[in-house]
């Protein structure tokens, strides 16, 4: 046996076989490919689909049944900031979403001409808002005319699903046995699993105020102006009685120091896709295991002087929404994401499924609960789920929105300095455009005894700014083979910024352009040597936007 290349990949398995066959568990041969592409969100399939093109062999496996992530999973109103800042594939998407709605047959329930788009500039050559089944469809169709091997229902083995040698991953191993050796990998998962098992630093929570001189992170509750309590709200199960102790989800923490870092990141929800069309409308039931007491806040935040209906409903094509938090009780789980980063996939169902629960309660609740004001139960009443999305969840979205989860921590962190401009970075691939912007992370009992919510955080008035190369790859000592563009190197408040599904499919399209330009360099690439000029060249030669021009 004399050929290097051959004897490396034995290597390889036969670790894989010690590993497995140590508890007694079936093996699986790798199977081999140049990129693994590890997560099917948005930034899997720009990657998976830019890698193919650019003649890797490509293998993306998303641990559930759909692909498309959040952009399928009911975010069909794009957070964007400046739609002059996207370019390459994900432009490519969007362009996509308009060509599909452009034709007479896609429109169902509603005609063009009486959809209100909010998000629509007249001579656009994209569309911004679009159907969940509509965005997967595109994704698909995407990754099948690139010839991409997609592996849906394979799960990660964590935490010891990575097999390495030295800084180089050389396999992943699937919970069911499943191998797969690859010259590069990119994980592009929400939660960064592939990342954390190959022990890349990373983080979880708010860094403080002074560990990199940003005056908007860690705990803020001087700052949490925005989807605020009503003045006066009684936390306690018993107005007045801190012996009978607090409503679900509050702390009894008071305030705590302003600036301080901690565990906490903002809140999950899920974008419902709802409609008002009585032959697509599915009633919204009340839930079998319904706790009045979980909406007790909600109660007494109308009864405090709320007037509005407590969410954000932004019209969709064919009379459907996407709806998200709004005020200061709605759609938004707080305290309820803290976990999900370091949960086992048992945990994290549960955690997905009292999100779920929550909000199926909060919507039956606004629409028929006496103490919710008439005018609201009656704005409430006439949406339902949707027969058309979701069919395999009974309606409901698949994806939980996972805002913020590990963060890698790299050579170049991007913060609150890069998004105001106060500091550039001179390798950018890609751009952001959007407010600095956290939801809320923790409800708490003030001074004065009343509820409050803290961690919103919403700063803009800046131009697009750039992402750096090294903030979407690891130190070199740690892992020379693989590119994060979703869980990339950002501090908590910078990360608000970032974490657009736009600039997630930019990122994803930029580290499958490095992956490509290092898998050519041999049989043992090292990511962090490839020449950021050609990988410049390259990503301008396919239509990204690095520099802003205003």
């Amino acid at each position: 046996m004399n050929h290097p290349s051959l004897k490396r990949v034995l290597v390889g398995v036969w670790v894989a076989v010690l590993a497995l066959t140590a508890r007694g568990e079936p093996v699986a041969a790798a199977a081999e490919c140049d990129l693994v592409v590890y997560g099917g969100t948005a930034a899997g399939v720009t990657a998976s689909t830019q890698a193919s093109r650019m003649g890797l062999r490509v293998v993306l496996i998303e641990p559930s049944r759909h692909i498309g992530g959040l952009s399928s999973g009911g975010l069909g109103a794009t957070d964007i900031g400046n739609k002059q800042a996207i370019g390459g594939l994900a432009r490519e998407f969007y362009r996509r979403v308009k060509q599909f709605y452009d034709r007479p047959d896609a429109w169902i329930h509603q005609t063009p001409d009486s959809y209100n788009n909010p998000r629509h500039t007249p001579g656009d050559d994209a569309m911004w808002t679009f159907e969940p089944h509509v965005a997967e469809r595109i994704f698909r169709e995407m990754l099948q005319e690139a010839g991409v091997e997609t592996i849906l229902g394979e799960r990660l083995r964590r935490p010891d699903g990575v097999i390495k040698e030295n800084a180089r991953i050389r396999e992943i191993v699937m919970e069911s046995g499943r191998c797969f050796a690859a010259k590069i990998f990119i994980d592009a998962t929400y939660e960064g699993d592939l990342m954390a098992a190959a022990g890349v630093t990373c983080r979880i929570g708010r860094e403080s105020e002074t560990e990199y001189g940003e005056n908007l992170n860690g705990n803020r509750p001087s700052l949490a102006v925005h989807h605020q309590l009503m003045p006066g709200v009684d936390p306690w199960v018993v107005p007045g009685d801190p012996s009978s102790g607090l409503l679900p989800g509050i702390e009894n923490a008071g305030p705590g120091e302003e600036g301080a870092g901690d565990h906490r990141v903002q809140a999950y929800n899920l974008r419902l896709c709802f409609t008002d069309a009585p032959q697509n409308r599915l009633p919204i039931e009340k839930p079998k295991h319904y706790n009045e007491r979980d909406y007790e806040l909600l109660f007494r935040n109308f009864e405090a002087g709320e007037k509005k209906v407590p969410w954000n409903l932004v019209p969709m094509p064919n009379r459907k929404t996407d709806i998200n938090n709004n005020l200061g009780v709605s759609t938004d789980l707080i305290g309820g994401s803290w976990n999900w980063a370091e949960a086992d996939y048992a945990e994290r169902e549960q955690i997905y499924r009292r999100h779920l629960d929550y909000i199926h309660g909060l919507i039956w609740t606004l629409a028929n609960h006496p103490r919710v004001p008439g005018k609201i139960r009656k704005t409430v009443k006439p949406w339902g789920l949707c027969r058309d999305e979701f069919t395999d969840n009974g309606g409901w979205p698949h994806q939980l929105y996972v805002r913020e989860a590990r963060r890698m921590v790299s050579d170049v962190v991007m913060t609150q300095h890069h998004c105001q401009g106060k500091e550039r970075v001179d390798d950018p691939v890609g751009l952001a455009a959007y407010t600095i912007d956290s939801h809320h992370v923790r409800r708490y009992v003030d001074e004065h005894g009343h509820a409050r919510n803290e961690g919103d955080v919403q700063v803009g008035g800046f131009p697009p700014y750039p992402i750096s190369w090294r903030s979407i790859r690891p130190r070199r000592e740690e892992c020379v083979n693989l590119l994060v563009p979703v869980c990339l190197s950002a501090t908590h408040i910078a990360y608000g910024s970032i974490r657009m599904e736009p600039v997630f499919m930019v990122l994803g399209q930029s580290a499958a352009t490095a992956a490509a330009i290092a898998a050519r360099s041999g049989d043992q690439p090292v990511v962090q040597d490839i020449s950021y000029e050609t990988l410049r060249n390259r990503l301008l030669e396919d239509g990204q936007i690095l520099e802003w021009t205003p």
